[in-house]
């Protein structure tokens, strides 16, 4: 598997948002005031976007930058259809 720039950096941020995803549901089996765990459910979100921008830079800066070079077609189509996916 090749790893990019910001493998670890992904990986360590989807490691943490597990654990922030395991605290909520913690929370949410404790009955936790509703307003708390919305406020933490709004902070794995943030963690997810963060984790999908670094898999885009680099996504853009290898996959795609190598297709582009090897003449590869629907590359664009590709990353069209994973941008509107991931947003």
């Amino acid at each position: 598997m090749e790893r990019h720039a910001h493998t670890q950096a992904a990986v360590n941020r989807l490691a943490r948002a597990a654990g922030h995803v395991n605290a909520v549901k913690k929370m949410v089996e404790e009955g936790r005031d509703c307003s708390e765990v919305l406020i933490q459910l709004a902070a794995v979100r943030a963690e997810l976007t963060n984790v999908g921008k670094l898999i885009f830079k680099d996504h853009l800066s290898h996959c795609v930058m190598d297709a582009a070079k090897k003449g590869e077609e629907g590359v664009l189509e590709k990353l069209n259809a994973a941008v509107d996916r991931l947003l």
